[in-house]
């Protein structure tokens, strides 16, 4: 089991400003924390009639937060910069939204009103703190686009989900909902996922679903939204367990939704893709689905299983059950501030009930990663790595995969590889398409399909990075990784086949050398030396590593990379 020796984590939860104002007494002040520099949230305790002046300063002030949340920002209109929570009187609430909403026209953005709280604080008259989301398309891209991969045991209602969310349409008990999102005549007579597929669902300025009911085509999807969420569906059954590890570590998700079934609990693989969101640091949500099928107690006790598993050691986190838009909001928030906290949905993708929670949360999930991470990323070389391979008519060769560093142009000069004799060819990108629709610019950390007009696929295979010439990229056959064996059922030895999995590459490597020690027995750690059998590969010192074969199981990094030269290819018969 993938949990069984993942160290924990001690972790100190602070509750959202107004939960903890409203949990104190009324004798203790209503004070939330402090607004931070750096990030999307802004608070403000009023915002009426300012000067001109003070409006083009506030103004400047709202593009650096929707900068920093990659095109959101949320204000917290009541509240002092300190986190004190004073809260306004209508008429003075009133002008302060009316205000931010000239500021939003200014800027290009749309306002939404999330949610409204009254305060306890020192005045007669009620006082309100209102929380508002700021949205518009960045000026530098097309949406906002967060990748969330959907795991969970076989038969827990995955594609069934994701469909009644994309198609806007609710299932009918029998799976009508997900035979929209199959690849295979198999999956359709079977019903089960065994490759990866992607789905989107868009949301416009205003918050409001965007999906293929009132939109035909991904194209029109894609132009109405703001925001994006590309849904990564994956195998639940333990058949194609190798795929699901292979999205996990190669599409780079944000975050990850595991799928239990309310009449199941946790069974069959739920416990084996809960341990490889943990071991791959994938920040998860939990979605309890099927609500309609059992009693209100069955539900219940399902929930409370989950929480026992999320607070052991090899987890540690700290669940957060959503009964109300309230608690979405909350839970959005929380999620994107603190990777332990792990919020619980419970809902029906055939009934319906609470399903627009999920949406709820949905749309306000911030980016997790932050304006100056993507900056730092797009100011290195490009590399691009191939996840997908496939021949388009008329167009021709097309890869599909993630933009890892740099950034990529219509009319770039690449190289790609390395190929079986461990060489790096010359290509040019034809065009690019993020979610169907043409781009002409692509950042790091975005997800895309690139044409490269006649180039030779049958040169080209998933694992390979195309980078910028300038990178003079190394490759490698031999490479060191610390790790930690969380599995096997004898000892590990030298000699020992396994599949390893270090980013887009999957690749048999056998275990050349233990440091230090003779053999490995679960939950020790080393240094281990590994060689891949078929052909070498380009490896990053410090990238995540997993590795399987049969039941055993072990994850660590790289730290060292032994490049080889074009003599030792030749010598070593690559």
């Amino acid at each position: 089991m993938w949990t069984a020796t993942i160290p924990s984590v001690d972790i100190s939860l602070s509750l959202w400003p107004w939960e903890e104002a409203m949990n104190s007494t009324k004798s203790e002040s209503l004070k939330g924390s402090p607004e931070a520099e750096d990030g999307n949230i802004e608070y403000k305790l009023k915002l009426v009639n300012p000067s001109q002046y003070r409006f083009e300063h506030l103004v400047t002030q709202m593009k650096w937060r929707l900068q920093e949340g990659r095109g959101e920002a949320v204000y917290q209109i009541g509240v002092e910069d300190n986190g004190l929570l004073v809260g306004l009187a209508e008429e003075e609430m009133r002008a302060s939204l009316k205000t931010l909403h000239r500021m939003a026209e200014k800027v290009g953005a749309d306002i939404t009103i999330l949610r409204e709280r009254e305060v306890d604080y020192d005045s007669d008259m009620p006082r309100k703190i209102t929380e508002v989301l700021v949205r518009k398309v960045p000026d530098n891209q097309q949406f906002l686009d967060l990748r969330v991969a959907v795991l969970g045991n076989v038969d827990s209602g995955k594609s069934t989900l994701l469909g009644v969310l994309t198609q806007g349409e609710l299932d009918n008990g029998r799976g009508r909902a997900r035979l929209n999102l199959f690849r295979h005549l198999h999956e359709i007579q079977s019903g089960r996922t065994s490759s990866i597929s992607f789905e989107i669902l868009g949301f416009n300025s205003k918050g409001e679903v965007v999906n293929y009911s009132d939109s035909r085509t991904a194209e029109e999807i894609c132009e109405s939204s703001s925001k994006m969420i590309t849904f990564i569906d994956l195998a639940g059954h333990h058949k194609y367990l190798h795929t699901t590890i292979f999205g996990l570590t190669s599409y780079c998700p944000d975050c990850a939704l595991l799928l239990v079934s309310a009449n199941t609990g946790i069974a069959g693989t739920t416990r084996e893709h809960l341990g490889l969101a943990l071991a791959l640091k994938v920040p998860f949500f939990i979605v309890v689905s099927k609500i309609d099928l059992c009693a209100k107690t069955t539900v219940e006790r399902t929930v409370r299983q989950l929480e026992r598993v999320l607070k052991q050691p090899g987890c540690h986190k700290v669940p957060m059950l959503v009964t109300s838009e309230d608690d979405a909001v909350t839970a959005a928030q929380q999620f994107a501030q603190s990777p332990n906290v792990t919020p619980i949905f419970t809902l029906s993708s055939v009934s319906g009930e609470s399903l627009d929670l999920l949406k709820v949360f949905l749309n306000i999930l911030p980016p997790l990663t932050n304006s100056k991470e993507q900056e730092e990323l797009m100011q290195q070389l490009t590399e691009f790595q191939v996840d997908e391979i496939y021949t388009v008519p008329e167009v021709g060769t097309v890869v599909g995969g993630t933009l890892s560093s740099g950034i990529c142009r219509e009319g770039d000069q690449l190289v790609v590889g390395p190929t079986d004799d461990g060489c790096f060819l010359e290509l040019r990108v034809c065009s690019i398409q993020r979610n169907r629709s043409a781009c002409r610019v692509l950042r790091a950390g975005q997800a895309a399909t690139l044409a490269l007009g006649d180039f030779d696929r049958a040169l080209l295979r998933k694992g390979m990075v195309m980078v910028s010439p300038e990178m003079n990229p190394t490759i490698c056959s031999v490479f060191e990784a610390e790790i930690v064996l969380l599995f096997h059922a004898t000892t590990f030895r030298r000699g020992f086949q396994v599949t390893v999995h270090v980013g887009n590459v999957r690749q048999t490597a056998v275990v050349e050398k233990i440091h230090a020690k003779d053999k490995l027995r679960t939950g020790e750690k080393a240094v281990v030396r590994f060689r891949f059998l078929k052909h070498p590969e380009y490896l990053k010192v410090g990238a995540k590593l997993l590795f399987r074969e049969g039941v055993t199981k072990g994850i660590g990094h790289v730290t060292d990379v032994q490049a080889i030269t074009a003599e030792a290819q030749a010598n070593m018969g690559f």
